[in-house]
């Protein structure tokens, strides 16, 4: 079951453990999960068998074809926001609104350059103290990302 207002999408991810994790984390928040292919594994089954995935039927991902097409139907889901590391905004200076939509990309490269220019302004980082590291893990910074929304909206 998820809260209408809250959405996490990860565009093109690559590892399925990662996106079953966001999914778990998804159902612990309330939130919907929406994957944008192409993804880098099958949904199919087995594979989500295999992961230890047995909560994967009440996920109940939505599965969009591609960015385009998501990237269309992205004003009804919410306000959207982009994570990068690359932005100089913090996750933390965001008071996010009703219907968040929280966008993260591939494990490899994160999102394309193409959305990040586009969505300039929608870009927030996870602040990461260590300046040698690249980035998180894609299912922790689901979580962290995920949980900051569900502390504002009970603070608010």
């Amino acid at each position: 079951m998820s809260t209408p207002g809250l959405q996490v999408v990860l565009v093109e991810p690559e590892i399925h453990w990662n996106t079953g994790n966001a999914g778990r984390t998804c159902l612990a928040a309330g939130a919907r999960l929406h994957l944008v292919e192409p993804l880098g594994f099958s949904l199919g089954e087995r594979e989500v068998r295999r992961a230890g995935l047995d909560y994967w039927p009440r996920v109940d991902p939505r599965v969009w074809p591609n960015w385009a097409t998501f990237e269309e139907a992205l004003p009804e889901l919410g306000e959207p926001f982009f994570f990068t590391s690359e932005a100089p905004r913090t996750f933390w200076d965001v008071a996010y609104p009703p219907r968040p939509v929280l966008v993260f990309g591939r494990e490899s490269v994160g999102l394309s350059r193409a959305i990040r220019d586009r969505w300039s302004e929608r870009l927030v980082s996870i602040p990461m103290l260590d300046p040698a590291l690249r980035s998180l893990n894609l299912s922790t910074s689901v979580a962290l990302a995920l949980y900051e929304v569900l502390r504002q909206h009970r603070a608010g």
